[in-house]
């Protein structure tokens, strides 16, 4: 069903990617984001997939390392990674783009399309950026700063902000068809989007659900939505350019 004729008591359907073993704090965040922005959310883990027919949207979450495997890098040391949910999101990632159906990822659902489209990660942002702060917090520490000719800082109507930072892992080599538009003073990516106009693909490093009360994060979450309700399945996403303009 399309913009026109999805009523205003007709919510889209966003699928929310999650660990099957936690991560129910950035699940209920998420969840109330979407549903603030007039979108009805649907957990999705490798222990209860989601057919894409029943969705409009996606929304990639933040959790556990993306493991190497998925980007042909060295064998990875002892961390918390999720092979099922790598496996899930990836092929998730991959339909949902020939679909043409909105596509949000959030600090490690940002990675996951990088990789579903090439791409590679750094495993550890402090064996190559050495300067950068061992900055882990919920607080929006971080400033960032987003190419001002985007898409993203269209819709986020600004091109600096403050952000928080939870991630170990960020973009390496950039998945094709992807861009780069985002940074933080080190030079760190924390935003990529696609190069194509007719197709709403953007991942964020940083985890906007948890910035509730900064309206510009909240901007994010409102262009997803809109963006699923004018979703049809099958189809190019109507107004994918119109979302993003000013």
């Amino acid at each position: 069903m399309d913009c026109a004729m999805m009523g205003r008591d007709q919510r889209p359907r966003i699928g929310v990617t999650t660990s099957s073993r936690g991560g129910w704090w950035m699940w209920m965040f998420n969840r109330f984001s979407l549903w603030r922005a007039g979108a009805r959310a649907v957990r999705i883990h490798p222990e209860s997939p989601c057919d894409l027919d029943d969705l409009h949207g996606l929304l990639v979450g933040g959790g556990d390392d993306i493991g190497v495997g998925l980007y042909h890098a060295h064998p990875e040391p002892m961390i918390a990674i999720d092979p099922a949910r790598d496996d899930l999101e990836c092929g998730l990632v991959r339909k949902a783009h020939e679909r043409a159906m909105p596509v949000l990822g959030v600090c490690r659902g940002a990675q996951m399309i990088n990789v579903a489209f090439g791409g590679s990660l750094h495993r550890d942002i402090h064996d190559v950026y050495r300067s950068a702060p061992h900055l882990r917090t919920v607080l929006p520490r971080k400033r960032v700063h987003l190419d001002p000719q985007s898409r993203l800082a269209a819709m986020l109507r600004g091109q600096r902000f403050r952000v928080n930072a939870l991630h170990r892992q960020s973009i390496d080599r950039l998945g094709q068809g992807l861009v780069a538009v985002g940074h933080d003073h080190h030079q760190i990516i924390q935003a990529i989007e696609t190069t194509r106009s007719d197709r709403f693909c953007f991942g964020v490093q940083w985890h906007p659900e948890f910035l509730i009360f900064n309206p510009h994060h909240k901007a994010l979450f409102g262009a997803l939505a809109k963006a699923a309700r004018c979703y049809t399945h099958g189809h190019e996403s109507q107004g994918a350019e119109s979302i993003t303009k000013r």
